[in-house]
């Protein structure tokens, strides 16, 4: 490893530099990425293999049992952000072993730049074409196509991903379901509504944009969404609530009234879903363009949209701000009693089978192996190997939005203006990932002042089949918790206005204001009937 480390830029700041004539380091990058995007599918460099790596195609017993999950990627436990770190250290060694690229760096995506707020994606991630060594060629940070196909081969569970050779990857507004024949006609006829590279941009662009600088207004007062989120997981006071999404559930369940805290995976799924195929709620129709499926909004095929190397590398550069704000660059520890710490169910059943190999029953820490991934010394990865950025892994980031927030002091909110005061907490629970297909929403709304006001929205990143991922198995509930405001007048809200929804790829699943299904305190709460949509309500 160099004694001096490599450091990785916002990629908006090498477009900057190339549209000033200094062209080398994103030409670089390109050549990288076209070098590994052209590798046989089956090295082990190449993009088609480790883009697999995240979820499809499926491997070993994974691939036809239902029991095991046939993808490596960690999410909803402790190791997400360690996994993933771990993911693009591998990625990037694959893209400096193309001849010429040995220097080349992995960009970040500063997703709350104001760049990112006002414009959405840098154009390098967009463009359809580039220009390398004097020849227009296909910008390969745009898009990946298959060199073979996947095929999903899962017992007892609808054949939805599966794709052909020759299959390129899509975003927003753009639909890349293809896995049926009733799958592969809906498609087509989507993607026919947008034929224009151009307009299909900015419609993503514009997706992105208010997805990240989306504003809640509640008695007068502006809130931010997204870009809020990713500054409230900087104060999770540790690394186990920063972590994941399963463990601040469980914690904000049972945390004192006006405590919330806010994990890095939650503003994560955020991006992937924008990214996607799913409209703000409260734009518009508030409801997603009908048979939008990106790519990068389904963990099956996220891994193999360059993009999510560019999303992934920010959400690794706002881990990085934690640590400094922290002050847990060299050392953390992991809350082996937390339920995110392992793969049990919320009920204490075990899971029938082992994810990726691993021991199904193993407590999760800092010495879990990070599967598949191995050091250069040919050993594999753990958390330990990967806490300090710079002396283990020999990088550093460079300028980037929230460096202001790696001081260990509270900083200033990044929306201007008071936040309107808050009352208690309102838990929606009981929501079966198994009975939702692919991705979705859980959007709050209440009555404030008079007015029906949006509270927020929680992404949930899933999958289409459930049953064919044992991680997903064990995380069966999809839980989401929103701070209550009060009236102008410090009183708090009537409750009987809440209203919740669930917006699927298939419906909107809605729990109407005045439905009777609130109840004060943690030990009481109504539970829908089988008629009725089966999910609960909760304030405390």
């Amino acid at each position: 490893m160099s004694s001096t480390p490599r450091v990785r830029r916002s990629l908006s700041d090498i477009q900057h530099d190339y549209d000033q004539g200094n062209k080398t380091e994103l030409e670089n990058l390109v050549r990288a990425w076209k070098g590994i995007k052209e590798l046989p599918a089956n090295d082990p460099n190449s993009f088609f293999t480790l883009g697999g790596l995240h979820g499809e195609p499926f491997r070993d017993q994974g691939k036809t049992d239902p029991n095991w999950w046939g993808g490596y990627c960690q999410h909803g436990t402790v190791l997400f952000p360690s996994w993933h770190r771990a993911y693009l250290w591998r990625l990037e060694e694959a893209l400096r072993s193309i001849p010429g690229c040995k220097d080349v760096t992995l960009p970040f995506w500063d997703e709350c730049s104001d760049e990112s707020r006002e414009k959405g994606l840098p154009s390098a991630l967009t463009q359809e074409f580039f220009v390398l060594d004097g020849k227009r060629i296909e910008n390969p940070l745009r898009s990946f196509v298959f060199p073979k196909a996947i095929v999903d081969e899962v017992k007892g569970t609808p054949i939805i991903y599966s794709k052909p050779e020759g299959y390129e990857t899509v975003r927003y507004p753009l639909s890349g379901l293809v896995g049926t024949e009733a799958d592969r006609i809906a498609t087509k006829l989507h993607n026919s509504r947008f034929p224009n590279h151009v307009q299909n941009v900015k419609y993503l662009n514009d997706n992105i944009s208010t997805w990240l600088s989306g504003k809640i207004k509640i008695g007068g007062k502006w809130r931010g969404e997204v870009f809020s989120r990713f500054e409230s997981c900087l104060d999770a006071p540790t690394y186990t609530l920063f972590s994941n999404t399963t463990s601040t559930a469980a914690s904000n369940a049972s945390a004192p009234a006006g405590t919330h805290y806010v994990s890095l995976e939650e503003p994560h799924n955020f991006m992937h879903l924008a990214v996607g195929g799913f409209d703000y709620p409260g734009q518009g129709d508030s409801s997603a363009i009908p048979g939008a499926n990106g790519d990068m909004g389904e963990n099956e095929t996220a891994g193999l949209d360059p993009i999510f190397f560019f999303h992934h590398c920010f959400i690794d550069y706002v881990f990085w701000t934690w640590q400094r704000r922290q002050g847990a660059t060299d050392e953390f520890s992991i809350d082996a009693k937390d339920p995110g710490a392992s793969y049990y169910k919320p009920d204490g059943v075990q899971p029938p089978a082992g994810a990726a190999g691993l021991d199904p029953n193993a407590i999760l820490g800092l010495q879990t192996t990070l599967d598949p991934f191995v050091k250069a010394d040919g050993k594999p990865f753990t958390t330990a190997d990967c806490i300090n950025i710079e002396k283990q892994l020999g990088y550093v980031y460079g300028k980037g939005s929230l460096d202001a927030y790696a001081q260990r002091t509270k900083q200033a909110l990044f929306m201007a203006g008071a936040v309107q005061p808050e009352g208690k907490t309102l838990r929606v629970s009981r929501i079966n990932r198994g009975k939702i297909r692919g991705s979705f929403l859980i959007s709050a709304y209440a009555t404030v002042d008079g007015k029906r006001e949006y509270l927020g929205t929680r992404p949930i990143l899933s999958r289409w089949h459930v049953e064919g991922c044992m991680n997903c198995q064990t995380h069966l509930e999809a839980t989401a918790t929103f701070k209550l405001p009060l009236n102008a007048n410090n009183t708090a809200i009537d409750e009987s206005g809440i209203e919740v929804e669930v917006q699927t790829r298939d419906t909107v699943l809605k729990r109407p204001s005045g439905a009777g299904l609130l109840a004060s305190g943690n030990a009481a709460a109504a539970t829908a009937t089988p008629t009725e949509v089966p999910f609960k309500l909760e304030t405390f």
